[in-house]
């Protein structure tokens, strides 16, 4: 095995992914402790790759039969393209696609595999690998010594911006192996939910209710506050299984993964699930009258205070 690093670039539809982005930036890292060179897989169909610059060059398996996610056909392509490269690490999103094809690589590899990675490291010459397990609970550190290994990476572990650049690699054609348009599992059609009336990943300010709100009645005095601070309105999962506000605004790890510049707590406890989405906000603010709440410790200013008084007063001290 070599001492490159393998990115499997995510995309849908023709755009790639944050985390194909992030998985770069963090391939470079690793490709200048191993001494290797920089590798992007591309799978799919007609898949514009001038955005993969930050790459030494791009595999690409390009069938018609790719065009849409199938894991038996996608997972012959990328076998394939890590025969070509034999990558010292191969990087897989942990996301619904990713994790088909980091599970079905490692077996048919007979390679090493970390999950729910959120970060990667080259020490004394081994991969290291720190994963979240159980909601953030438990963080577990292996350490891969064999030849090669696949470890799956969180979106939102590390930054987008390190692996994006203006230029572009140079692209290499890997042939699709043989058959792969006549597979037992078919694509039929992709699903979308409905859109949501605002994309709270990129608002720079988030003013988010839990059960502590009481009931839908009291969420226009949260709506008029974040309006007043120029952002939108997220939720906890007990607001949205509630149905007092749409998926859309869910944040967590059932839900979406935000980073704003501010998020105001409102009446959430702070589970470890709803933590995980929202704790790299660059400031956050607690509004909760249990002061053993766990959002206390990760939150920059709280106050136990009500929060029916602490809303209206910072609304108008705001407008």
């Amino acid at each position: 095995m070599g001492q490159d690093i393998l990115v499997v670039a995510e995309h849908l539809k023709g755009d790639m992914a944050d985390v194909t982005y992030e998985m770069l930036g963090k391939g470079r890292e690793l490709a200048s402790a191993t001494g290797g060179s920089l590798v992007a897989a591309v799978i799919g169909s007609g898949v514009d790759t001038s955005s993969l610059g930050c790459a030494d060059k791009v595999l690409s398996v390009d069938h018609a039969a790719l065009a849409d996610f199938n894991p038996e056909a996608h997972m012959a392509a990328l076998e394939e393209v890590v025969g070509a490269a034999s990558p010292r690490l191969t990087l897989v999103a942990n996301t619904s696609m990713g994790m088909d094809l980091a599970a079905a690589l490692s077996v048919r590899k007979d390679l090493p595999l970390v999950a729910y990675a959120l970060n990667v490291t080259i020490e004394d010459g081994n991969v290291v690998a720190t994963s979240q397990l159980y909601g953030g609970k438990i963080y577990a550190e292996s350490v891969l010594e064999g030849d090669s290994a696949v470890v799956s990476i969180l979106a939102g572990s590390f930054p987008a911006d390190a692996g994006r650049s203006d230029g572009a690699a140079p692209v290499e054609a890997i042939a699709a192996p043989a058959g792969v348009e006549d597979t037992r599992l078919r694509f039929t059609g992709l699903i979308e939910p409905e859109g949501g009336d605002v994309d709270i990943t990129q608002h720079e300010i988030l003013v988010a209710v839990g059960r502590g709100i009481g009931s839908e009645e009291n969420l226009p005095m949260i709506d008029e506050l974040a309006s007043a601070l120029g952002g939108a309105v997220a939720a906890s999962r007990p607001i949205v299984d509630s149905k007092w506000l749409p998926k859309t605004r869910q944040v967590g790890k059932s839900g979406l993964k935000v980073k704003p510049r501010i998020y105001v707590a409102v009446g959430i406890s702070g589970a470890p699930e709803h933590i995980e989405g929202m704790k790299d906000a660059d400031l956050i603010v607690a509004i909760n009258t249990d002061e053993t709440a766990p959002i206390f410790e990760c939150a920059h200013y709280g106050t136990t205070e009500d929060l029916f008084e602490v809303i209206p007063a910072l609304t108008a001290k705001v407008k």
